[in-house]
């Protein structure tokens, strides 16, 4: 049975994650997301392609139904599972990004998952949402690399799981503090892999700089 309650709550998460903010955004303005810029329906491509109205929109569509797809698993397993309800939780975080980032309908070409990931880290984990989000902040007014800013925001927050695992204040304890762990490393290896071409382009100093659209095409 507990093996079905994960099922359930990564299924329920890839339901709600499969709202593709940027890509509906763009189908509204008469254009397919995809087709410009980096090619995915993320909150930075939408930025970059429509503007900055249309970025934050996306980046709170996206935020959003990660949240919420975790609200709607806590309430359904709220004392059922209570000892361990946030690790289902996570699980449904885990599987919006998952819905986000390989959409069925759109022959799984979604977005990087990182609005969807910061929507986990407000719901799963507040206390780490101020390290996490001033990192990205300056790191992305410094450098002006978003994927920078994004892989170091999801690195600290996994970071942050080891430390309050550390102190016990994840919320959960014993072996189901430990899956908390190990789901945490799976969001950061999923980040890290979906930014690889990022990677290489960081190393070879050949990677996008953050710009704005002079006219927000919404």
């Amino acid at each position: 049975m507990v093996v079905l309650y994960r099922v359930i709550a990564v299924v329920i998460g890839y339901i709600f994650g499969l709202f593709q903010t940027g890509y509906i955004y763009g189908k509204r303005k008469g254009i397919d997301i995809r087709e410009h810029g980096s090619g995915n329906s993320g909150t930075t491509n939408t930025l970059r392609t429509l503007g900055i109205k249309a970025g934050l929109i996306t980046f709170a569509g996206d935020c959003l139904k990660a949240i919420v797809a975790m609200a709607v698993v806590w309430a359904i397993f709220h004392g059922i599972a209570e000892d361990w309800i946030k690790v289902l939780c996570l699980y449904a975080g885990f599987g919006a990004v998952l819905g986000h980032n390989f959409p069925v309908y759109l022959k799984f070409k979604g977005g990087k998952g990182i609005a969807c990931t910061a929507g986990v880290v407000i719901g799963i984990s507040p206390l780490a949402v101020p390290v996490c989000f001033l990192a990205f902040i300056l790191i992305v007014l410094i450098t002006r690399y978003v994927s920078l800013g994004s892989i170091v925001g999801v690195l600290l927050f996994l970071l942050q799981i080891f430390v309050f695992y550390r102190n016990g204040i994840l919320g959960v304890s014993g072996n189901y503090a430990n899956e908390f762990v190990i789901i945490t490393i799976c969001f950061t290896f999923m980040a890290i892999i979906r930014h690889r071409t990022n990677i290489v382009r960081l190393l070879n100093g050949t990677e996008n700089k953050i710009h704005f659209s002079k006219s927000d095409q919404s």
